[in-house]
């Protein structure tokens, strides 16, 4: 940790982002071990998980994972569609302090939303998470990330994390845009999509103030790279 940082009490967390495709991996099978021994791997203080196992399709999912990972867990709204599991997830190794949930539904299309989690990681004030994973149109990605912006500037203590699988790839798009400019900052972004040979940097970590970054790659293990069709995404923050 910097020492201006140490100095005046500040605490380094390892956070990170994920989209866990339901538990299931690159060669089809469903796997939660494989979820968890990637969590253990990169040892995050805070997670947040796309594409979480529906209670429909895996009911013991979340009950294994916190008990085997000894995370507190919250669990967004989870739906099951076409065979296949959506939903999110924060994973947090101190005490979940509130936690509200957030309609990102738009028109007919794919019921979405995201978790807006504070965190109490002993500094102050606490630490305000957005986990989320927008939806797979660009009129659908724009109202989504209008609504996560005004929902930020509406309530944002310090510092703010917002984190998911923004299914944008288009790098001028107005959603990325427009995060750019409220987080003020513009990390290079890793690729992490797909896992095996990553050329799409869906996935994405931005942190308000925008100094507190210290530290932003994708975790690439032989393990990560079966376990699900993204890579973990990875960053330090001090707090």
């Amino acid at each position: 940790m910097p020492v201006d940082a140490a100095a005046q009490g500040a605490k380094l967390l390892r956070v990170a982002t994920w989209n866990i495709h339901g538990a299931v991996g690159v060669d089809g099978r469903y796997v939660p071990a494989r979820i968890v021994s990637v969590l253990k791997e990169i040892d995050a203080d805070v997670v947040a998980l796309q594409e979480v196992a529906s209670a429909e399709a895996h009911a013991s999912f979340l009950t294994g994972l916190e008990r085997d990972t000894r995370y507190h867990v919250v669990a967004g709204l989870l739906r099951q569609r076409h065979g296949s599991d959506f939903g999110n997830a924060v994973l947090s190794k101190y005490p979940v302090k509130s936690v509200a949930h957030l309609d990102l539904c738009v028109d007919t299309y794919e019921p979405r939303g995201a978790l807006d989690v504070c965190i109490d990681v002993g500094a102050h004030p606490l630490l305000r998470v957005l986990a989320t994973h927008l939806g797979l149109r660009p009129g659908e990605r724009r109202e989504q990330v209008r609504r996560i912006l005004a929902k930020v500037e509406r309530e944002s203590p310090h510092p703010t994390l917002l984190m998911g699988d923004l299914n944008e790839w288009y790098l001028w798009g107005r959603p990325l845009r427009w995060l750019h400019s409220h987080f003020r900052h513009r990390p290079v972004a890793p690729r992490t999509f797909p896992a095996r040979r990553p050329v799409f940097a869906l996935d994405r970590i931005w942190v308000s103030p925008s100094e507190a970054l210290r530290s932003l790659a994708r975790h690439a293990s032989p393990l990560a790279r079966v376990a699900s069709d993204h890579l973990p995404l990875v960053a330090e923050i001090v707090v």
